[in-house]
This record gives C-alpha cells, sequence and structure tokens, in this order.
C-alpha cells in the first residue's frame, strides 16, 4: 500500500466495508447549536457495531488480507475498542485473533474478545509489554499483525 491515503484508496476501503458495518446516523441539536452558536453536527459512531468507529479499520485491515495471510490468523495489542472490532472482523472473516490485553483491561472489554472467539493474551499494562508480548504470538503462531492505529488499512477503513 502506499505511504499516502488517497481519496480512492479511502472509497475503495468504504466500499469494502460497507457490507459489514452498520451506517451511523449524523444527528443534530437544536439546544446544543443554540449554546454553541453555530450549527454541530455528531456522527453516532455509539450505533456502530462494537459501539465505536474502530471496526470500520479492523474490518478493513482484515478484509484487505491476502488468503494465505488469513490462513495465519490476525493479532493485535488493545485495550478494548480496536480489540472488540479486530475480534469480530476475524469472526466475521473465519479466522483466528490473538489479542493482547493489558492485565488492567476493563472486564467488559475482555469479556466481549473472548465473546467474539479471540483468543485474548494478557499482560503489564505498558507499551512495551503489549508490544514484546504481540511479538511472541506472532512468532509462536505466525498470524498477521495489525496495529491498532498506525496501519495504513486501519486509517483507510476509520
Amino acid at each position: 500500500m502506499e505511504n499516502i491515503i488517497s481519496l480512492k484508496i479511502i472509497k475503495d476501503a468504504e466500499e469494502r466495508i460497507a457490507p459489514h458495518i452498520h451506517r451511523t446516523p449524523i444527528l443534530s441539536s437544536q439546544n446544543i447549536n443554540s449554546i454553541a452558536e453555530a450549527e454541530l453536527f455528531f456522527k453516532c459512531e455509539n450505533f456502530q457495531k462494537i459501539g465505536a468507529f474502530k471496526i470500520r479499520g479492523a474490518a478493513n485491515a482484515v478484509l484487505s488480507l491476502k488468503d494465505e495471510e488469513k490462513l495465519k490468523g490476525v493479532c493485535t495489542h488493545s485495550s478494548g475498542n480496536f480489540a472488540q472490532a479486530l475480534a469480530l472482523s476475524a469472526k466475521k472473516a473465519g479466522i483466528k485473533a490473538y489479542i493482547v490485553m493489558p492485565r488492567t483491561a476493563p472486564a467488559v472489554k475482555k469479556n466481549a474478545v473472548l465473546g467474539y472467539g479471540a483468543e485474548v493474551i494478557l499482560c503489564e499494562p505498558t507499551l512495551e509489554a503489549r508490544e514484546k508480548t504481540v511479538a511472541g504470538v506472532r512468532e509462536k503462531h505466525g498470524a498477521i499483525f495489525i496495529h491498532p492505529y498506525n496501519d495504513y488499512k486501519v486509517i483507510a477503513g476509520h
């Protein structure tokens, strides 16, 4: 993928993920507009699958995998929303997901990831521990690493 996310790449991602996500509403509030003295619009991603926009990027990344990559499964590190998004996207694609989460992640987030069929691997709550643990997962299982935010396919999908 290019190092620039062009409008074409974004439109391709939109088309790729459309059947896999909700089209969320954009709402406005007269009361808030009055307080702000401006017309404001709210993209209600809380109505999205998993309750966050992160499903968009995760779905695009998973749907962009080659068939031979899908056989290896995917892995990431995340405290919650991207963890759930990748777990659900992998489940829908029929592939294995390994999610590295800090031991301090909320139980509701861990349970959601487990509920989507992913394997949760706990680590200490530091970036160094996350990266080291996910590297071990990659080495052990050969899973494709999908970075939760520093990945062009994730960014294009978001």
